[in-house]
């Protein structure tokens, strides 16, 4: 089942990339007690992802804080290791979160994973944002087309806040 408004996050196990490493992070304590504009890219440094999608959400930061997000998060099926070194590649280091999903264990609990095997990517999870208050979906946008960032762009997330 695809999760949608109104539903809780999965609880499941992400690693972020915290001061000293990498570290563990249960979806319900992160999510706990805080609104996030929460985004998802089939992959790092993938096309559209690394030229647009992030990119708009780097940009709008200081706007989607204003509009009363606590945090802003990206989920990507890869290790913590390329998640954080895109994140510094493209400016976003201290604003945008990493929840590194390696295994596409919270993908595929969203009901959101998208199968690209047969292009050698394996599987990934689908282009969407969403905002997440307290562990509950207010709103998501998944993109039909994961090769676009249009209805799931940091401008169409700030129009739903």
């Amino acid at each position: 089942m695809t999760i949608k408004a109104g539903d809780r996050i999965p609880d499941v196990t992400l690693t972020i990339m915290g001061k000293n490493g990498p570290e563990p992070i249960k979806t319900s304590d992160y999510f706990k007690g805080r609104k996030v504009a929460l985004f998802s890219v089939p992959g790092a440094f993938t096309p559209t992802c690394h030229a647009k999608h992030l990119p708009g959400f780097v940009a709008k930061y200081d706007a989607l804080k204003a509009k009363g997000v606590d945090a802003v998060a990206v989920t990507a099926v890869n290790d913590v290791f390329t998640l954080d070194a895109w994140l510094k590649d493209r400016g976003a280091e201290g604003k945008i979160d990493g929840l590194a999903d390696g295994s596409a264990t919270f993908a595929k609990a969203t009901g959101l994973e998208l199968d690209l095997t047969d292009f050698g990517l394996g599987v990934r999870g689908k282009r969407y944002s969403a905002v997440v208050n307290d562990g509950v979906v207010e709103w998501i946008n998944v993109e039909e087309n994961s090769s676009v960032a249009t209805v799931s762009s940091a401008e169409a997330t700030l129009e739903k806040l």
